[in-house]
């Protein structure tokens, strides 16, 4: 992965390629989408690194000390080494960063992979964070706002330090960042806010925001100004300092400012030369910020993962993060006008080769993989509205005749038309049926305006390829399974759907069994992680079937167990986020049918799929077990649920289902009364990804993660709703 660091010996800037940090206990492992440039901090340390040797000791009086210190106990040898040691390590820069959550350390239960987060960690590919210096993102907030959150913070415990009560007056003086955030911060508080500034570019982004700007220069006496303003209290309730200067002057100008006992808080770093009167005439408080607030620095808080309770420390720096995240989501905190730079991680030298710009705000560097996880590259949801459903069915084969056209006759379908290639099977199924019409040419039931709903049953290569064809006819689809054999296949799929608006449903029908259901009430709504193992029982089909040919039939891997991918998904409540295959056989192909599958899902859930086709026919073809919070579900060809640990319910019994009428019932019903979709897009495109990255797994011997399959790597994990 590559990361920013500061080279304190020659004060070079520079994207090392580093090894990944590894997840430890407590830990948070995150993928960086965007990270913010504290331009004050980040300018010292650039500035310190490319200073002298002597401008360097100027600037560390403190640290000078120590190294006299040392030379009178180690020797003058020994300290130079050691003090040029120190200069060779490299300091990592950034604080301020956000991403999704790739693994969670031992002990973390209140975050699921795949949550944005906001966090402290630096400007690199991959951070590890402690717990409690991570946030999770509202789905309201985009990942650009998020990322102020903790510079936001900083200037949010400064706030708190002043401890401010409706219509006080504060003054802020320097109107960067952190300024501009902490002055709103004072307004939500309903706070009378006067800044102090002399760019011209931020006294005018200020007033937009409603502070009353004083702007600093020659003819300018800022006291004054602040006293006349004030005059009624004999000056400001406080100031909050947040520039950077070495010189003595504004610590003496906040003091002189403020009423009689006023309070001064400092996040800024200016000089500290403090004047005993003008502190002493009017009793004035002044307290250093510590950062972020309580916790930060404290190794038990903020390493070992140790909080404080909150009614003795009401806001922590984790509450601090908390609290920003919460005022971007209500829109009371506004950050879209400070963002003045947004530059490519590879181009960071746009911003760090001039720090000191005096147009730059808020400075974004975004990473690569964020290219396609922008909102336009998400997938959005559609609810659908009422429509009559009528429908055109394009092929006629064994399942359409015996299980697909009795579950519609029995929802009360309203079949148009049928094609199939040959015509014949079309037209017995059509008179058998009383469907209106059958043809040999597909495209009859795409271009008739009066069908809305098109069921395509045919061979598995021609899945996609029509799917996409009946979308772009503006007709919604339901097609059974596979959607799509080929990787390149997904991404028109997603492009048809995303454009026609118009509802894809596959016919994963294991969701819809009653026992399914059972199950999913069982387990409960709170997506915990389980682990689910799948066993199916195939049967042995001649090598010779179409089903075993990889550029008709897929194999059955493709066919069959995206079922049981669904349905782990169904009862999981969340998308496989990575998958491993094992095949028998010492020569195993992409057509093999006797596997195992490992599914690693974003909620930190598991799924094992052992789909064989040696077994004996005697035994049953389906078995699920799940195993959560020390409670047992076995569910027995879908003819017997049998529970352990669920209290007095101990299972249910009934007739085999697998859900074909229900799926079909509810499709028909859905289109008739609109709503949601009845398998999320997002779900059903996941479930595809994971069988053509088992896929891969096989041939490359390894685990694949799934988003990258067919998909450009379009983000998945936060959909829109329309």
């Amino acid at each position: 992965m590559k990361q920013l660091i500061q080279q304190l010996k020659t004060g070079e800037t520079l994207l090392e390629e580093v090894p990944a940090p590894l997840v430890g206990r407590g830990q948070v492992l995150i993928q960086t989408r965007c990270s913010l440039v504290s331009l004050g901090t980040e300018r010292m340390l650039v500035d310190f690194g490319r200073a002298g040797l002597l401008e360097k000791v100027r600037q560390q009086p403190d640290k000078v000390k120590q190294v006299l210190a040392k030379i009178r106990t180690d020797g003058l040898v020994p300290t130079l080494k050691a003090v040029s040691r120190k200069l060779d390590q490299p300091l990592p820069l950034g604080y301020c960063q956000m991403g999704t959550v790739l693994a969670l350390g031992e002990g973390i239960t209140d975050l699921r992979l795949g949550d944005r987060v906001v966090s402290n960690g630096p400007h690199a590919e991959v951070v590890c964070v402690p717990r409690n210096l991570v946030a999770p993102v509202p789905d309201t907030v985009s990942d650009e706002d998020a990322v102020f959150t903790v510079v936001g913070s900083i200037g949010l415990h400064g706030v708190r330090l002043l401890n401010p009560t409706l219509n006080e007056t504060f003054v802020v003086i320097g109107l960067g960042l952190i300024g501009l955030l902490a002055a709103q911060l004072l307004l939500i508080n309903g706070c009378q806010v006067i800044g102090i500034e002399p760019d011209e570019i931020k006294y005018q982004l200020a007033e937009k925001l409603g502070i009353t700007v004083i702007r600093t220069g020659p003819n300018t006496d800022s006291v004054k100004t602040v006293l006349a303003l004030t005059r009624q209290n004999g000056g400001a309730d406080g100031v909050l300092i947040t520039a950077a200067t070495q010189s003595n002057t504004l610590i003496a100008q906040a003091a002189r400012m403020n009423r009689s006992r006023g309070r001064i808080v400092l996040i800024g770093a200016v000089g500290l030369d403090l004047n005993r009167a003008d502190f002493q005439r009017n009793e004035i408080s002044f307290m250093v910020a510590n950062s972020y607030g309580p916790g930060r620095y404290d190794d038990t808080y903020e390493q070992q993962g140790h909080d404080y309770p909150l009614a003795y420390v009401r806001w922590t720096e984790n509450r601090n993060f908390q609290t920003i995240l919460d005022f971007l989501a209500a829109g009371k905190l506004v950050v879209k006008p400070l963002v003045t730079d947004r530059v490519p991680l590879a181009e960071y030298n746009q911003i760090y080769g001039d720090l000191a710009a005096t147009h730059r705000i808020g400075a974004l560097l975004i990473y690569p993989d964020t290219v396609n996880r922008s909102p336009l590259r998400q997938l959005t949801e559609y609810r659908y509205e009422p429509t009559k459903v009528t429908i055109g069915l394009i092929g006629a084969g064994n399942f359409t005749g015996a299980v697909l056209l009795p579950a519609l006759k029995s929802a009360g379908d309203n079949i148009k038309t049928i094609a199939s290639t040959g015509g014949l099977n079309a037209t017995l199924l059509a008179k058998k049926y009383a469907i209106a019409q059958s043809t040999t040419d597909y495209r009859h039931i795409l271009d008739d305006p009066d069908i809305d709903l098109c069921i395509i049953t045919t061979r598995h290569d021609s899945h996609a390829r029509l799917t996409v064809e009946a979308l772009r006819a503006g007709k919604h689809v339901f097609v059974e399974k596979p959607l799509a054999i080929h990787t390149h296949e997904l991404e028109g799929i997603i492009s048809a759907q995303q454009q026609s608006g118009k509802l894809v449903v596959v016919g994963f029908n294991r969701r819809f069994s009653p026992f399914a259901r059972k199950m999913k009430a069982l387990l409960g709504p709170l997506g915990l992680p389980m682990n689910v193992v799948v066993t199916v029982n195939a049967g042995f089909i001649p090598v010779d079937s179409w089903v075993h040919d990889r550029t008709i039939g897929g194999g059955r891997m493709l066919g069959e167990a995206g079922h049981f991918v669904d349905f782990i998904t169904f009862l999981t409540g969340s998308l496989v986020r990575s998958v491993c295959m094992n095949a028998m056989g010492p020569l195993p192909t992409e057509t093999s049918d006797s596997v195992s599958l490992l599914l690693r899902y974003e909620n930190g859930s598991t799924g094992v799929i052992n789909y064989f086709s040696n077994g004996s026919k005697t035994y049953p073809k389906e078995r699920i077990e799940v195993y959560s919070l020390e409670r047992t579900l076995v569910l027995n060809n879908f003819l017997r649920l049998t529970t352990y640990g669920f209290g007095r319910f101990s299972g249910l019994l009934g007739r085999q289902n697998k859900g074909h009428a229900e799926q079909t019932n509810q499709l028909l019903t859905q289109l008739r009364t609109g709503g949601d979709a009845l398998i999320p897009f997002a779900e059903l495109i996941n479930t595809t990804q994971t069988t053509l990255a088992a896929l891969q797994s096989l041939r490359e011997n390894r685990w694949v993660d799934v988003a990258r399959i067919g998909m450009n790597q379009t983000d998945l994990l936060t959909p829109n709703i329309v």
